[in-house]
């Protein structure tokens, strides 16, 4: 009778994972999130809670988990991490690779606004309507950091209402290697009120073709946006490179 008990809880608990890992693909579970509470979680799914601690153990012994000291138990990079972390190593020691990450973001950007103009909830859309409303208000704020902050959470939302846990997961990879380079374009853009405009008109422009489910526009608009930011940023990479120039002719003529 034992027996067959454990196996039954066994089985529960691989579903029971099974509906975790689930949650992690759709980023409805995010890198860093804590769980919920272990009876609030287990009573949400209907499970005893020892069987839950077995689910959690199986995807902790896969990387997808970790406990923190302190407690509560998180959850893991593993599935961007094992992807970024030796790109971005590759990007350090080869920077011509950054344009060629930049022209497939402009590829991921504007397939994830196709689909999620067929596909998005209106859950999807209110979070796109607010992470346009943080874009803007970052802005206005004139801080690079908020505005990047913004961008990277703009441009998730919207692959996750594309609603492909592939798409989804490289957006997440793709935002974190070009970090720096989001950071310093950004950065140089909202110096100017006119590039700033554009920006907001941009995001703009995509989500109001996400939520008039129009596929050709909605790509037309990230495609738009993505070749912008691709341009300001070799030419302000350019401009940077010129002001390092005078900077040195200007030292050693002084020397």
């Amino acid at each position: 009778m034992m027996a067959q008990t454990a196996k039954i809880t066994h089985r529960l608990s691989d579903t029971v994972a099974r509906q975790l890992e689930q949650r992690i693909l759709e980023g409805a579970l995010k890198s860093g999130d804590r769980l919920p509470a272990e009876r609030e979680l287990a009573l949400e799914l209907g499970v005893s809670r020892p069987c839950l601690r077995e689910a959690i153990q199986k995807l902790a012994s896969r990387g997808l988990l970790y406990s923190r000291q302190g407690g509560g138990t998180y959850i893991a990079d593993e599935l961007t991490d094992s992807l970024a972390a030796p790109w971005a190593q590759m990007l350090q020691a080869h920077p011509a690779l950054g344009d060629d990450l930049l022209e497939f973001r402009a590829v991921l950007q504007a397939q994830t606004a196709e689909w999620a103009a067929t596909r998005a909830m209106s859950a999807d859309l209110s979070r796109l309507d607010d992470a346009l409303k943080e874009a803007v208000a970052a802005i206005a704020s004139l801080s690079a950091e908020a505005v990047a902050t913004a961008d990277r959470d703009f441009h998730q939302a919207l692959a996750d209402a594309a609603h492909n846990a592939f798409s989804a997961h490289m957006m997440t990879v793709v935002q974190r290697l070009l970090q720096k380079e989001i950071l310093f374009n950004l950065g140089e853009l909202i110096s100017m009120p006119v590039a700033s405009r554009m920006l907001i008109d941009q995001w703009t422009a995509i989500v109001n073709a996400v939520r008039q489910t129009d596929a050709a526009a909605a790509r037309q608009a990230a495609t738009t946006h993505a070749g912008f930011f691709r341009e300001t940023f070799n030419q302000a990479q350019r401009a940077q490179a010129r002001r390092e120039t005078a900077e040195r002719r200007l030292a050693a003529s002084i020397s």
